[in-house]
């Protein structure tokens, strides 16, 4: 009999046993501390808010995403907008030729004698050559000016194409600058003539003997001065090509811009020859 009660009691120990970790697995608070309960609550409340604040990012996230895409895309009148733009820009901009003011006179803006083109010579030339002879073994102190893309040089008995490199830089940028004057007024291109450069003692004593505007202290023989012709000019035209044709007193006016430009900035002496049909200009 107590065997049986025994065997009883163990049973029924058993099944409650069972019965417990049954309610413990599906309720686990029931078998924490009042602690626990409070802290596994906490927790619970904890991760409801995390869930709810990862769901409102994403919301943001795809309502930024939205705005983005909404911006990005042109409505119909800002695409009819910018077509009509573009149109406009690739329609070119008719040129309007700069205009041809000349200088108030030609004596009065270039009136640079002798006495004082001489002084900026002796300056910055090169001790007078007496021949030809002397010229060719000194020819290191000097620059040959013949192969100038924007002038002609023409050949001269009384003068040999050598300056100064200050003076040889001078003369090509009264071409250059001569060049762009005449794009930006719409002129056909036309090289200016250089027709007297460096002289020797021995060819100014020659010019001497038929000219009687030669000086014998003159200017050109410190290869610091050069002269251009203003009524003569040499066409630039393609082969084949025919060019528009342009007065002389056109082209004379935009040349003595050019020198007036370059004499305001003090960089050379300019004359204007009567006889002679030149500008005579020498660097300072």
């Amino acid at each position: 009999m107590r065997k049986l009660y025994a065997k009883r009691f163990v049973q029924g120990f058993c099944i409650v046993v069972l019965l417990l970790a049954i309610l413990k697995e599906a309720v686990p608070g029931v078998a924490y501390t009042k602690e626990q309960r409070i802290q596994a609550r906490e927790e619970k409340q904890l991760a409801k808010q995390r869930a709810r604040s990862a769901r409102g990012e994403n919301k943001q996230e795809k309502e930024n995403e939205t705005a983005v895409e909404a911006t990005s895309k042109p409505t119909a009148s800002a695409k009819k907008s910018k077509e009509r733009n573009n149109k406009e820009t690739a329609v070119e901009t008719p040129f309007t030729p700069h205009r041809i003011y000349s200088v108030p006179g030609y004596d009065r803006c270039f009136a640079d004698n002798n006495d004082v083109q001489l002084a900026s010579a002796m300056s910055f030339g090169v001790e007078p050559i007496a021949d030809r002879v002397e010229a060719e073994r000194r020819k290191d102190e000097l620059v040959y000016i013949g192969s100038c893309p924007y002038v002609a040089v023409e050949e001269a008995r009384s003068s040999i194409p050598y300056l100064v490199p200050r003076a040889s830089k001078l003369l090509q940028d009264v071409g250059k600058n001569f060049f762009d004057s005449l794009q930006i007024k719409g002129i056909p291109l036309h090289k200016l003539i250089v027709t007297s450069v460096l002289r020797t003692r021995d060819d100014i004593e020659k010019l001497q003997r038929h000219n009687g505007n030669a000086v014998p202290n003159s200017c050109h023989q410190y290869a610091t001065t050069f002269d251009i012709s203003y009524n003569r000019y040499k066409t630039v035209a393609p082969p084949g090509d025919e060019r528009r044709a342009v007065r002389n007193d056109t082209l004379k006016w935009v040349l003595s811009e050019v020198l007036y430009d370059l004499k305001k900035q003090e960089r050379c002496f300019v004359k204007h020859e009567k006889k002679q049909g030149c500008f005579h200009i020498t660097v300072r």
